[in-house]
């Protein structure tokens, strides 16, 4: 994105390196993942928005999709592999393999509308899976997860009034996207909270709110927006979130996924920007996930 973008390769260097320093690593299978087909991105994005942004790779320096957002040569390719890897990991946890899995993944996604890139974002990585799960692996119910500051506008106009997909999120408002709040489709949770909102109103939400929607819906996988910029050290926001939250959050959604889905959970990197909390918060989401 250029230099001193927060949006940096340091954010996925610095999850691997804490991977590492935790020990984790020896209890996780890796893989890498494959880009994803024109076909794939097309039941998320029309089919010439999705060409129109790989035929737009500048040969060097970079391309503004908007002030915030930009395109370098090598952009598309590491976009394919993100998006790739939701596909991945949903057709490994599909398979009964693996009950869950995570992507540690570059650029994020849940910005990215059905026809507009924007906010980091190129392709909506978790629409992207969420298609691919019901259009591949036959779902009929879907539940999409996002904890990420920021609102997720683009998988929300993906798939708002689409009843197989229920979303349910947390987001600081007013904030950017400055979306979110209104009339949101009967499918679409969003639970917009101030800036200064801490651990406790959080748990209360996922607690009153988000819990019983997702009994409700009853889906057969739950897709996670794992956006880590509601840690109180971000910057980027003004939440007050901390590991032991992300940890909490990931413990209540393997409930529901072990009462409705057989255990299945893909979550999807998406915001962090502090890398030191970035590491910390992944690490402790995935212990949470793989019960370590």
């Amino acid at each position: 994105m250029g230099s001193h973008h927060p949006e940096c390769a340091e954010r996925l260097s610095a999850i691997n390196d804490r991977l590492i320093a935790a020990g984790l690593d020896m209890f996780l299978a890796f893989h890498d993942a494959p880009a994803a087909t024109v076909e794939q991105l097309s039941r998320a994005h029309p089919q010439a928005h999705v060409e129109n942004l790989l035929a737009n790779v500048p040969d060097h320096g970079i391309r503004h999709v908007d002030p915030d957002t930009a395109i370098s040569p090598g952009t598309m390719k590491a976009a394919l592999r993100s998006a790739g890897a939701g596909i991945l990991a949903t057709d490994l946890v599909m398979g009964g393999g693996v009950e869950n899995a995570f992507c540690a993944i570059r650029p994020p996604g849940h910005h990215a509308e059905h026809a507009q890139a924007m906010g980091f974002c190129f392709f909506n990585n978790v629409a992207v899976a969420a298609h691919h799960a019901m259009a591949h692996h036959g779902l009929e119910r879907v539940a999409i997860v996002d904890f990420d500051v920021h609102h997720g506008n683009g998988t929300e106009d993906i798939f708002k009034d689409d009843p197989r997909v229920l979303m349910v999120s947390i987001f600081q408002h007013p904030f950017y996207p400055y979306s979110g709040t209104d009339n949101p489709a009967p499918n679409m949770v969003n639970v917009p909270v101030p800036a200064g909102t801490r651990g406790d109103a959080f748990r209360q939400i996922v607690t009153d709110i988000w819990m019983p929607r997702l009994r409700e819906h009853k889906p057969q996988l739950i897709l996670i927006s794992a956006g880590f910029d509601a840690h109180y050290e971000d910057d980027m926001g003004s939440l007050g979130l901390v590991e032991a939250d992300y940890i909490w959050v990931t413990e209540q959604l393997r409930t529901i996924a072990d009462e409705c889905c057989d255990k299945r959970i893909v979550s999807l990197l998406e915001g962090g920007y502090a890398l030191s909390s970035l590491a910390r918060s992944v690490v402790a989401h995935i212990k949470a996930l793989a019960d370590i």
